[in-house]
């Protein structure tokens, strides 16, 4: 049975894949120039589009597994690489546009640590092995 934790997990992670989803394709599609003019400092067009690779990894990361229940464990993986990405994320929005602007990069950080934490300890995702094995024990008890 599904408890509430499992259920918030799922409604973070929906969250923050789409927000992945959106910054990451933004990053490749929008042109290099219209890109550069919209942030404070210009950074490297290679450098955008890694980054934009990079979130749509982790938007993947966040729901592909658990959708799939192959590879359960990268969920919590790919949510702790995206806590990293989003402190750096902070930390430059911090630099360059002031502590008000980087709060949303921060409460993005937050809410990817609490996946990572819920899907390691509080509601771990299982593969279909494991699933199988626990109706089959399940069923003969």
């Amino acid at each position: 049975m599904l408890n509430k934790a499992t259920y918030a997990l799922w409604a973070i992670q929906g969250l923050l894949a789409l927000v992945f989803l959106a910054a990451g394709g933004m990053k490749l599609v929008v042109p290099a120039e219209a890109m550069q003019a919209q942030m404070p400092v210009a950074l490297p067009v290679l450098l955008i589009r890694a980054i934009g690779v990079a979130e749509l990894l982790g938007a993947a990361g966040l729901v592909l597994p658990g959708l799939l229940r192959v590879r359960v464990g990268l969920t919590p993986v790919a949510a702790g690489c995206l806590v990293i990405h989003m402190a750096g994320a902070t930390g430059f929005t911090m630099g360059t546009m002031g502590l008000a602007t980087a709060v949303m990069p921060a409460a993005v950080a937050l809410l990817a640590a609490a996946v990572a934490y819920g899907r390691l300890h509080m509601a771990p995702l299982t593969n279909r092995a494991s699933a199988r094995r626990v109706a089959a024990l399940q069923a003969a008890a």
